[in-house]
């Protein structure tokens, strides 16, 4: 009984700790938003369009810091080790899901050493081509690369992106060079002509399409995206069970008392919902649904499962 009296009173005690920390979160310091990928990437640009929100909301910043590399392992490692204070968040894409499997050693594990917060949003990938290449669609460009060698630009190595293309090219026994970028990076690659093809996430695509510099080709999702309603999904155009998103995600360290991760989810659900963000997301091709932290969990734990069968069937490796 003694024994029980002292367990029940630590409880207490660690459970009264957290709601005061989380009562006086975020009054501090400003709180940081590491970014796993580069200035300009679709990661970054949902960091920033929210940080302001979030200090507004908080009545504290909210710092983003791009930390790119390794597709996203530098950051996640960085706040892995950061105290779970709530003071240090992680905003990355699914290579956060695909990465375990893709390294021999990412340097974390994506279901022990995190909390997820909140699903951010997530978006078709897009096939692309240089307005120079003579196709219109994706059989046109799978019958052109049977005659001639064409490259495409993917937004690095295990990306969803690179892995999409790569399920389409063991489907029809096509090779098309890969040429993996930095994400921001990608899609100028084929506006460039660097690459004839890209296959990148939609928002950086979305502004060159409507410019016409590239011609898009095909989505990967199931179904067809309200940024581009006209343009087909790779399903409609002969291929199945075709429905590869590009996700981000906010993510705590592990230990990171739940009162805080709960205010954050909040805050992050109700700034999603800001009319200004909404219009700007949709610009962007992005699509959001209210989530909460478990949900997001459970999510993860499908994506963990489903990339690392997609890694292992590609033969992709990083390193």
């Amino acid at each position: 009984m003694r024994k029980t009296a002292v367990a029940a009173a630590a409880f207490a005690a660690l459970a009264w700790a957290g709601g005061a920390a989380a009562q006086e979160w975020p009054k501090q310091r400003p709180v940081t938003l590491l970014v796993g990928f580069g200035p300009g990437a679709s990661t970054d640009i949902i960091a920033r369009l929210l940080a302001p929100k979030l200090g507004e909301a908080l009545g504290q910043s909210f710092v983003v810091e791009n930390r790119g590399g390794a597709g996203g392992n530098i950051a996640a490692q960085q706040v892995r080790r950061a105290a779970p204070d709530g003071y240090t968040f992680l905003v990355t894409s699914v290579a956060f899901a695909v990465n375990p499997s893709l390294y021999a050693n990412a340097g974390y594990d994506a279901l022990k050493d995190f909390v997820p917060v909140i699903l951010a949003s997530s978006t078709p990938n897009l096939i692309a081509v240089h307005p120079s290449v003579p196709a219109n669609n994706l059989q046109e460009l799978i019958a052109l690369a049977r005659k001639e060698k064409l490259a495409y630009a993917s937004s690095g190595i295990g990306t969803t992106t690179h892995l999409s293309m790569e399920r389409i090219k063991t489907a029809t026994k096509v090779d098309i060079t890969h040429v993996p970028f930095q994400p921001a990076q990608a899609v100028g690659a084929a506006v460039a002509g660097q690459t004839q093809v890209s296959s990148t996430s939609l928002p950086p695509a979305v502004p060159q399409v409507r410019a016409g510099k590239l011609r898009p080709i095909a989505v990967t999702s199931a179904q067809r995206s309200a940024a581009l309603p006209d343009v087909p999904t790779v399903n409609e155009q002969g291929f199945s069970n075709f429905d590869d998103l590009t996700w981000f995600g906010f993510f705590a360290p592990a230990g990171t008392p739940p009162e805080i991760v709960a205010r954050m989810n909040a805050e992050l659900n109700r700034a999603f919902e800001l009319p200004d963000v909404k219009e700007r997301l949709a610009q962007l091709g992005f699509d959001f649904r209210r989530n909460t932290p478990a949900e997001f969990g459970a999510f993860l734990r499908e994506e963990v499962v489903k990339w690392a069968q997609a890694v292992k069937d590609s033969g992709a490796k990083a390193d």
